[in-house]
C-alpha cells in the first residue's frame, strides 16, 4: 500500500496503514467526484482533495484547457485553494488525495507547500513523479512526504481509459 516504506515488504501494510485505508478510500472517492467534474467539461479527468485534521480544506480538478493555463492541474488548484483557506502557503500536516500520480510540476509544488502525505489512485507511467518516472523519496530535497497508493486504482484507471477512448473515437 505505501510506496515509500522501505522497511515493509511490498504489498504488506503496517497496522497503522491498514487502519487508515478506509479513510483513504473515502477521501479518494471525493477526489474521483472532482475528476468527474473535469471529465464533464472536457478536461483530462483528474481530481484532488486536500485534507487537514480530517476535514477537506480544498478540492480541485484539471482545468488547463478551460482556463488556458498549463499549471491548472487538479493538485495545483487544490493547493492554491488550501493556501487561501488556511491563510498560509505552507501546508504541513495535510494529506493530498489525487486520482492519478502527480506529474513533476505538481510534485515540485507539493514539496514546496510542505504537504505531509500524498495518496494517489493510479500510477502514471509517462509523467508520474512519485513512483513511475522517478521516485520522489530518492530526490535530494529539503522536504519529504509519505506516499500511499494505489487507492481505488481500478476506478481511477477506468476514468482515464474511458476519457482517452472517447477522445480517440471522437477524432
Amino acid at each position: 500500500m505505501s510506496q515509500s516504506r522501505r522497511d515493509n515488504p511490498p504489498g504488506r501494510a503496517t497496522r497503522e496503514e491498514a487502519l487508515a485505508f478506509p479513510l483513504h478510500e473515502a477521501f479518494m472517492r471525493q477526489a474521483v467526484e472532482q475528476a468527474r467534474t473535469a471529465l464533464h467539461i472536457g478536461e483530462v479527468p483528474i481530481g484532488a482533495v486536500l485534507v487537514a485534521d480530517g476535514q477537506v480544506v480544498a478540492q480541485g480538478f484539471n482545468q488547463p484547457i478551460h482556463h488556458l493555463d498549463p499549471t491548472a492541474h487538479a493538485e495545483i488548484v487544490a493547493l492554491r485553494q488550501a493556501a487561501r483557506t488556511l491563510g498560509n502557503y505552507r501546508l504541513g500536516g495535510t494529506t493530498l488525495y489525487v486520482t492519478v500520480e502527480p506529474c513533476l510540476m505538481c510534485v515540485g509544488a507539493l514539496i514546496n507547500a510542505r504537504v505531509s502525505t500524498v495518496v494517489y489512485g493510479v500510477a502514471e507511467p509517462k509523467f508520474g513523479g512519485l513512483v513511475s518516472l522517478l521516485r520522489v523519496d530518492e530526490l535530494p530535497v529539503n522536504h519529504r512526504f509519505e506516499v500511499v497508493g494505489p487507492v481505488l486504482e481500478a476506478r481511477c484507471r477506468q476514468l482515464m481509459v474511458d476519457f482517452f477512448r472517447y477522445r480517440r473515437d471522437e477524432s
